[in-house]
């Protein structure tokens, strides 16, 4: 299975995009290929010279902490760090909008999970302008100051950002998934239809589905401006989850795996030498 056709290397339309891809024994595969993105970690945390960082965004319910779950369930719990972004608190709001996600970036060695991302500033942000208001951004007064000079600047930024990252050796992955309207019908009204579910369900979920097409048109700007070689974006189709699960790893599996560098440090030969010696220390006490 090849996950290049996912990768986002030219201009896309999201209302031509498949949504739904059925990937025969894909629970299987997913977990096959968890256990060696685990082993593959412990090697790039002994290894110590790479970090990861791992952005999903997605419609609600396109499935990414059910993914984040099952993806990462083989790894050391010392190895991998996931942050749920929510709505800015008063302390963000007093720095700049990459500010928060600039101090949860992985540490080299680990992998970062960021659910939902610096890119919620601008996809909220811009379906919903007035929210930069309290940002208390100098040159913003009121939402007419929000105009497409101002995306252009913060698109800018992002991709400096991200280029800054990747120049200091942070690999980055960017998934959208990529979720159709009806099949997001169906699991909001499984929310509502099963007891266990229901704390999951939010009125507001609807009144953001009545703002479908605007989330669209953004998703597809940021995307198309910001997948680059050295951060690209992959368009995930997210109807059938295992399969958009197992999409997600194995692009970063086979990805990672290119990085032949990416090996466990050997002992310096003083060490190396003497370690008949340190065996026989510890096997005589």
């Amino acid at each position: 299975m090849h996950t290049d056709p996912y990768k986002v290397t030219s201009n896309i339309s999201l209302k031509n995009s498949v949504t739904k891809v059925v990937i025969d024994d894909a629970e299987k595969e997913l977990k096959s290929i968890s256990k060696k993105l685990g082993k593959l970690q412990d090697t790039l945390y002994a290894h110590g010279k790479y970090a990861v960082l791992i952005c999903l965004q997605g419609m609600d319910t396109a499935g990414k902490d059910s993914l984040i779950r099952e993806v990462f369930k083989e790894f050391n719990a010392r190895g991998v760090v996931v942050h749920s972004f929510k709505v800015p608190t008063e302390l963000e709001l007093k720095h700049d909008f990459l500010w928060r996600h600039y101090i949860a970036l992985p540490a080299r060695g680990k992998f970062g999970v960021f659910n939902r991302t610096h890119y919620e500033n601008v996809l909220v942000t811009r379906v919903h302008p007035e929210y930069v208001l309290g940002e208390n951004i100098p040159t913003v007064n009121s939402v007419s100051d929000i105009d497409d000079a101002f995306w252009d600047k913060r698109f800018e930024q992002i991709n400096n950002f991200e280029k800054s990252l990747a120049q200091s050796g942070t690999i980055i992955f960017k998934f959208f998934l990529n979720l159709s309207k009806s099949e997001q019908k169906n699991r909001l009204l499984r929310r509502l239809n099963k007891p266990s579910k229901n704390w999951k369900f939010s009125p507001g979920d609807l009144k953001e589905r009545e703002l479908w097409d605007k989330y669209q048109f953004c998703y597809e700007d940021a995307i198309n401006r910001t997948s680059k070689p050295h951060a690209p974006w992959y368009n995930i189709p997210a109807d059938d989850k295992a399969s958009a699960r197992y999409l997600v790893a194995k692009t970063v599996y086979d990805t990672l795996k290119k990085f032949d560098d990416i090996k466990e440090p050997e002992l310096d030969d003083a060490i190396k030498s003497h370690l008949e010696a340190y065996k026989k220390q510890l096997n005589d006490e």
